[in-house]
């Protein structure tokens, strides 16, 4: 149980991963990530739709060492390695993501690729690695409706 009262189970690296919440969501997950003694940052993917603000952003967020981070592979090898932030686990709360999804689906997707390798990776060290990406709840209904036919 943490501080808050609230345990999702945050500490399981074998649960950790990419999850889509909504933006009410992301408060509670901070504090509950926070509690649990989390490096948490908060990324605002407001107004964001291209490449390179998302990766500035994201940088910004987890002060990535000057000059990493500024294509998919980089920020890939930096998600993974995270050594100037050491802590017993991770969690990236990523605002407003549904703008992004709905201006460059194509960077959506491999953002959310990015994340879970990087989840993955962190596991493989017994470490969880957490990417909650807030989305408009329009997002969630119409991933039901292509879940139905899939």
């Amino acid at each position: 149980m943490t501080e808050s009262g609230f345990d999702p189970g945050l500490g399981d690296p074998s649960r950790a991963g990419v999850y889509f919440v909504t933006q009410d969501d992301l408060h509670s997950l901070g504090v509950a990530a926070r509690d649990a003694g989390f490096v948490v940052r908060r990324v605002d993917l407001s107004g964001c739709t291209d490449k390179a603000t998302l990766l500035l952003r994201i940088g910004s967020a987890l002060d990535f060492p000057a000059g990493r981070g500024h294509n998919w592979d980089g920020l890939g090898e930096d998600l993974r390695d995270l050594s100037w932030l050491p802590a017993p686990g991770y969690c990236l709360l990523v605002g407003d993501a549904g703008d992004l999804r709905a201006g460059n689906r194509r960077e959506f997707d491999i953002l959310v690729d990015v994340f879970d390798e990087a989840s993955i990776e962190w596991a493989r060290h017994g470490t969880p690695f957490w990417a909650f990406l807030a989305l408009p709840d329009d997002a969630f209904a119409e991933m039901d409706a292509i879940g139905a036919r899939g």
